[in-house]
């Protein structure tokens, strides 16, 4: 790797101020600098570099605007359609098309923009737009930010483009890699019925096959409905669910309809006798080390973001890894919560256990039965097709006028997902979003339909922040945590899109207490997820029996820090169990704040046209977090809000 001396970056920006002037000094400045950084010695000598910056500076406003369009448009094809082929050789792996062949994996971890950013800067195009379009800082994006236009916040935007110079084999890596992990979480299915209890009584319907953690999660969440067959089932996901963190889970009885497993003593039968059954290899754990290791090889490229945590929180999320932890942590140790706990102690008629992390009792929809929410989402969604063709339909159910509503949902695909359900977004304005989400042979189920819901909440978002914002450079939301914070505010109305809304008088404020609740489950999940991040890059040559004991060791410090003083109970494992630890790298964060914005954006748009609010604040497209929230709602992101709610609220439940 070579470096152009610095002697040379301060003559090429002396010639090139001279030229056009000291008030282009400080861009031309920044512009040469960055550049010098990424150059290497097979890019050109310093004399080729000195060069190309001559030749390519475009001084003045209508030089760098005629040069940021032609950027603009050329960029937003090369991405869309690099965008395009990976929703294509993915749809194997993702869509619900049978058996996985070993040749769709290979396609599925085939990356095919890896070689893209090299050869952007072997023909020079990443340095053109490097030095006309310099990076900013997220200390200096907050410092200026304020103060710029939409035309200077699209430029900062192209500055984001080309902020370290990663090698395409690293890139491809990190792709096989994720492919891989992404894989064995969509095949991790438990076939419940396939489940016995210690008097060898199967207690879960038939052929009831859940993903983990989702399926688990949420069947767990479906049996809150006082009985002790609802009790008994959720004791038998929990135990379940410590077998998976543990990995001592007998490798047989995943993704498999023949065997029967009593999960308490972790034995397997075949037709009544029991049958060997070796526990599942540190798979887990090994495929979570492998993405560690896959990340950290980026490191050394990645001059501004100097490790996978700085990218996923300071590049990703514009906040710092600090930041984030000390607002969940705010959080997870408020006073408020205890009383809650209490509250949903006193609902139940019991102490709280473990998996009361997920009570789901705050919904209005507990009141009405599972089975027959199952039976409505069934007789009205039997396929994708049906989702697709209602989306107008449910769109203009939360305020959207007719013609607006066709023409989001024009832009929408629906596709029977393999996983629990997820949202694709276009990155190019003549393409579509895609809504995966899980349909069973016999129609969608209730479940599927909320996670539906959420999924259709990413779309509305993906549409509006990419074909409504005013530069395709800004399209698109600050980080993640803002289109969860929108899939939310879908998801919390799934039965008013079916329909059947309650008028319940506490209405708002078991929201309230229901949002809390579950950003205080979310917040213990991404804790954990940062302190295994940071032990990895602390411990870097860790094996993946080292890695599960850690993880474990983690999640029951956090437990018993922040969750045993509101259930009651020591030492549990449970804020392990979250697939995303495994397949998405430190994407967890995005959820607790993506309810942390989701009931500032609720409280903003109260007394108001949904759709209306939800137009003019997500056209705001991608500025960082703090500017946007301060134009979106007119406060900075924070727990305040919602904590000062939540007391107000379980004061006023709790008198009912």
């Amino acid at each position: 790797m070579h470096t152009i001396p610095k002697a040379k970056v301060k003559e090429v920006s002396h010639a090139l101020i001279q030229k056009h002037g000291e008030a282009h000094g400080e861009m031309i400045t920044r512009g040469v600098k960055q550049a010098a950084a990424l150059w290497r010695e097979e890019d050109g000598t310093p004399e080729a570099f000195a060069a190309f910056c001559e030749a390519h500076y475009h001084a003045g406003a209508e030089a760098r605007k005629a040069l940021f369009d032609k950027l603009t448009r050329n960029y937003e094809h090369i991405w869309g359609h690099f965008n395009q082929m990976m929703l294509e050789l993915n749809k194997p792996l993702h869509l619900d098309w049978g058996p996985i062949q070993p040749v769709d994996v290979l396609f599925g971890s085939f990356a095919p923009g890896a070689h893209l950013a090299e050869d952007l800067f072997k023909n020079k195009i990443a340095f053109l737009t490097i030095l006309n379009f310099p990076f900013f800082t997220l200390e200096e994006k907050h410092q200026y930010g304020a103060g710029w236009d939409r035309q200077e916040w699209a430029y900062a935007r192209m500055g984001d483009v080309f902020t370290s110079r990663v090698p395409a084999e690293v890139n491809q890596h990190m792709s096989r890699v994720g492919t891989e992990a992404d894989n064995y979480i969509s095949e991790y299915n438990i076939v419940m019925s396939q489940l016995v209890d210690d008097d060898g009584e199967r207690i879960f319907p038939e052929d009831l096959r859940l993903i983990s953690h989702w399926g688990l999660r949420d069947e767990l969440k479906a049996n809150y409905d006082g009985s002790p067959e609802g009790l008994a089932r959720q004791r038998m996901i929990y135990q379940v669910m410590q077998r998976i963190i543990d990995q001592d889970i007998p490798q047989k009885v995943i993704n498999q309809r023949e065997l029967n497993w009593n999960p308490f003593s972790n034995k397997v039968y075949r037709g009544g006798k029991e049958v060997d059954a070796p526990p599942e290899p540190l798979t887990r754990y090994q495929h979570l080390l492998n993405n560690f290791h896959a990340h950290k090889q980026a490191d050394q490229w990645s001059p501004n973001y100097p490790s996978y945590k700085a990218r996923a929180f300071e590049e990703g999320l514009e906040m710092s890894m600090d930041e984030v932890e000390a607002l969940f942590k705010e959080l997870v140790s408020a006073p408020v919560l205890k009383d809650v706990g209490a509250l949903i102690a006193r609902c139940l008629g019991r102490d709280l256990e473990p998996f009361d992390i997920w009570y789901d009792g705050f919904k209005a929809r507990s009141g009405i039965p599972e089975a027959e929410l199952d039976k409505i989402t069934a007789e009205r969604y039997p396929d994708a097709k049906s989702v697709e063709k209602d989306i107008p339909n449910l769109l203009t159910t939360l305020g959207f006028a007719p013609d607006r509503a066709e023409e989001i949902a024009s832009r929408v695909v629906v596709e029977g997902g393999r996983g629990a359900g997820h949202a694709w977004g276009a990155q190019m304005r003549s393409q579509f979003s895609h809504l995966r989400t899980r349909i069973g042979e016999k129609g969608m189920n209730y479940n599927g339909f909320n996670v539906a819901a959420h999924e259709l909440g990413h779309n509305v978002e993906q549409t509006i922040s990419l074909h409504d914002v005013d530069h395709y450079m800004l399209n698109g939301v600050p980080n993640t945590a803002f289109t969860e914070a929108l899939a939310f505010i879908f998801q919390v109305r799934d039965l008013k899109l079916l329909g059947l809304e309650q008028d319940n008088p506490l209405r708002e404020h078991l929201n309230t207490l229901d949002i809390l609740w579950g950003t205080y489950e979310i917040m213990g999940v991404s804790l954990v997820d940062m302190a295994v991040w940071r032990w990895m890059y602390a411990n870097p040559e860790a094996k993946a029996e080292e890695l599960k004991a850690e993880t474990i060791r983690i999640a029951r410090e956090i437990w018993n820090s922040y969750y045993a003083p509101v259930i009651g109970a020591t030492d549990s494992p449970v804020l392990a169990i979250y697939s995303h630890m495994i397949s998405y790298p430190l994407y967890l964060s995005a959820y607790p704040l993506g309810h942390l914005i989701e009931f500032q954006l609720e409280q903003q748009m109260r007394g108001k046209n949904l759709a209306s609010e939800i137009d003019r604040i997500f056209t705001i497209g991608n500025l960082t977090p703090r500017q946007w929230m301060q134009e979106a709602v007119g406060r900075p992101l924070g727990a305040g809000p919602l904590l000062e709610a939540a007391e107000k609220a379980v004061g006023v439940v709790s008198k009912e």
